[in-house]
């Protein structure tokens, strides 16, 4: 069942995105060659505790920690290590927060230090992805025409988008119906309402869309070894046009 949003909802899944890229933009300035992954997570859960906001991952299914932290080839789901990042790396970090009874997730993927043309060109490519998506975002449109906008974007340049993972419905659940595919026939899906939140998210492969898990159980990698770049928002549907809450 998909659940509606009032606007008093809406403004306290604001509040919650609202610290997430707050947090975001924070580690996004310890981003660079040397630093290990599980010293961006000590740094999130500092800015956490004092922003009085709860990590939404950590203990999720029994998952360990506040990011997931995904470097070249981890789609999703990378788990903070001692692991150092290195000169052309691409790092994906995704975050959720607990607020005041709801969720905030939203998602970047950066460029540590210089990276290649290709890394540069995929990381340009899904974050334009997620903007047309939220483009598409709209009363009265059908939920596949966002998850089309995801595959044409990827697909007409060359990439190819993560069929195994999709994003959700958000509010006072961390995952709710509907689920988001990055991929789709447009004119397809439940007719867009206002009222509706959605964590969408592209995940974008320089290579094919096969992915794979390791055996952690966690982390998800491209099977062909090829980078992999994520970027997600999450985005309420209003009479207004798509509200994207994630943004400050």
């Amino acid at each position: 069942m998909i659940v509606l949003k009032s606007p008093a909802e809406v403004e306290k899944l604001r509040r919650a995105n609202v610290i997430v890229v707050e947090v975001l933009k924070v580690l996004e300035e310890y981003v660079k060659p040397g630093i290990a992954t599980i010293e961006l997570e000590s740094r999130c859960e500092e800015e956490l505790r004092r922003k009085k906001a709860r990590p939404a991952f950590k203990s999720y299914k029994d998952y360990p920690f506040c990011l997931c932290t995904s470097i070249n080839e981890e789609v999703v789901h990378g788990m903070p290590s001692k692991r150092k990042l290195g000169e052309g790396d691409i790092l994906s970090i995704d975050l959720g927060v607990y607020l005041n009874g709801f969720y905030g997730d939203a998602a970047v993927t950066l460029p540590v230090g210089e990276i290649t043309e290709e890394a540069k060109r995929l990381v340009r490519v899904t974050s334009t992805a997620l903007d047309r998506a939220v483009e598409a975002a709209r009363e009265g449109n059908r939920l596949m025409d966002i998850s089309a906008a995801i595959q044409q974007c990827a697909e007409s340049e060359g990439f190819s988008v993560v069929r195994d993972f999709v994003g959700h419905g958000i509010g006072r659940e961390l995952h709710e119906a509907p689920q988001v595919p990055n991929f789709g026939i447009p004119g397809r899906g439940v007719r867009l309402k206002e009222g509706m939140v959605l964590a969408i998210e592209p995940m974008i492969n320089a290579g094919a869309s096969a992915v794979r898990v390791l055996d952690d159980g966690w982390t998800a990698v491209t099977a062909d070894g090829k980078l992999s770049a994520h970027f997600e928002h999450s985005v309420a549907i209003t009479k207004k046009g798509p509200l994207v809450l994630s943004n400050l």
